[in-house]
């Protein structure tokens, strides 16, 4: 169970971070968030997050696990994967089915696929459309020079945060030095993971 807390934790600091490029634009009645051209709906974010609590829910695992309210991490994760496709259409990169179904059985850095995707936010009853996206991400830094290539890794960074993700206040608040400051409407405070890891070492 450790090793659940250590990704999810993970994956929520990633969240905070990501939080440091957003832009503070109001958003339109409705939205969760737009990213470049893209709006993300409230209804899509209650639709992911439902999903996601159930697989949560199926896996034992905790929502207070995440660090951040369910509504955040998922949040998160639409705005990453919208990203990632955005770039993926715009330098002409595909994803064949094959590919995304030898990516369901990857387990990354987790204990199993399942717990693999639950980590990125993701439920594993409805991944193809992250796992399309993630894996165009991939082709695309490879397209560039590769993951060990500074200069692949400079222009990928300069192309990704070219589409500003800007949020809805409902969902929580920013500050530029934190992140995710506020659970907003939709969520609730969780205790920090850094104190349950307090806890843990007591």
């Amino acid at each position: 169970m450790k090793s659940i807390r250590v990704a999810l934790a993970a994956a929520a600091a990633g969240a905070s971070l990501f939080a440091l490029t957003a832009c503070s634009t109001p958003v339109e009645a409705g939205a969760a968030a737009v990213v470049g051209d893209q709006r993300i709906s409230s209804r899509d974010l209650n639709s992911n997050v439902q999903e996601f609590e159930a697989a949560l829910k199926k896996a034992s695992i905790e929502p207070a696990q995440l660090g951040v309210p369910v509504s955040q991490f998922v949040l998160f994760r639409m705005t990453n994967q919208s990203r990632y496709q955005q770039l993926a259409d715009k330098h002409g990169i595909t994803v064949s089915e094959t590919e995304i179904d030898a990516a369901l059985k990857q387990p990354g850095q987790a204990q199993s696929p399942e717990m693999n995707l639950l980590s990125k936010g993701v439920s594993p009853a409805n991944p193809r459309a992250y796992l399309r996206a993630e894996l165009g991400a991939a082709k695309l830094i490879d397209k560039f020079g590769g993951s060990q290539s500074q200069e692949a890794a400079a222009k990928w960074a300069e192309e990704y945060n070219a589409i500003k993700p800007v949020f809805s206040p409902r969902y929580g608040t920013f500050q530029q030095d934190q992140g995710f400051v506020d659970p907003g409407r939709f969520g609730r405070p969780l205790q920090p993971p850094q104190q349950e890891q307090q806890q843990e070492q007591g």
